[in-house]
């Protein structure tokens, strides 16, 4: 039997987010306002989710700059198998705990954590997919996809998905990340990477 949908938790000085598909489809949650923090829209994570539908099964997701957790919890409804979400705002951790909670779910981690010092320990376990959407105008994108490819995080065949001001094509990520589908929306360019180096 489908779980009820559960009642906007937005109010004064919060955004919302919908989650799109899977296991807690339709389900609407509050957010806290923040400076940078840009949801990704529904029609871009609807786009990105059918991308990745044959690999987001049993996955491991990494979210190092998670905001309102709409990418996070859009991939664990989907079936991953877990889920590390980062971000330095504490009202934004404190509020995707609340929604981890209120689901019942035992599959997500979250820290409050800047992304580029976490990121400089070596990881115990691969990522199978990573989300990368930090706040723009801050040169944010490549030091942290350094990391990820110098500190163990990817998995040999990860998936990437970046958010940027700028085309994918010029953006200077790691060699072995071949792009595999792009979009823009409105002043947003958007893209998902397969890495093929070990």
């Amino acid at each position: 039997m489908a779980n009820p949908p559960i009642r906007p938790t937005a109010s004064r000085g919060q955004g919302q987010l919908r989650i799109i598909g899977g296991e807690w489809r339709s389900r609407r949650f509050g957010f806290p306002d923040a400076e940078g923090l840009r949801p990704t829209p529904d029609r871009v994570r609807e786009t990105l989710f059918n991308w990745l539908a044959p690999y987001i099964s049993g996955a491991r997701v990494l979210d190092p700059f998670t905001g309102s957790g709409a990418l996070y919890l859009e991939a664990l409804s989907r079936g991953a198998s877990m889920a590390l979400a980062l971000d330095v705002n504490a009202n934004a951790i404190a509020s995707l705990r609340k929604h981890l909670d209120t689901l019942n779910c035992g599959q997500g981690q979250l820290l409050q954590s800047d992304a580029l010092r976490y990121l400089e320990h070596q990881s115990p376990t691969p990522f199978d997919l990573v989300f990368l959407d930090p706040p723009f105008n801050k040169n944010l994108l490549l030091p942290t996809c350094a990391l990820l490819e110098d500190r163990g995080w990817l998995a040999y065949h990860a998936w990437i998905y970046t958010e940027s001001e700028s085309t994918p094509s010029g953006l200077g990520l790691p060699t072995g990340w071949r792009l595999h589908r792009e979009k823009k929306a409105g002043n947003v360019h958007y893209a998902l990477w397969e890495r093929n180096s070990g």
